[in-house]
């Protein structure tokens, strides 16, 4: 049974010591910039779109609000304080 131990533990050891190269390893630095500088450009690219929905989404809200009629406004802010 020892004799069974000492076996997993040798194939253990062995397959830490084997380190599986990664993409980075196998491309060239050039390769390597040029899809890292790519990345940058599709994050700010995604970044950018992601603003300009947000504000569209802003605007549109503003537009419905300020189409609302008087009716609506009152059902949704309710008839709070006066004006003195």
């Amino acid at each position: 049974m020892s004799a069974k131990r000492r076996n997993g533990n040798r194939q253990q050891v062995a397959k830490k010591d084997n380190v599986t190269p990664t993409l980075s390893d196998s491309l060239d630095d050039d390769m390597l910039a040029k899809l890292k500088s790519v990345k940058t450009e599709l994050t700010t690219v995604e970044r950018e779109k992601e603003e300009i929905r947000q504000e569209k989404l802003r605007l549109e809200r503003k537009e419905r609000e300020k189409n609302k009629s008087f009716a609506e406004l009152l059902n949704e802010y309710g008839d709070v304080g006066t004006k003195y």
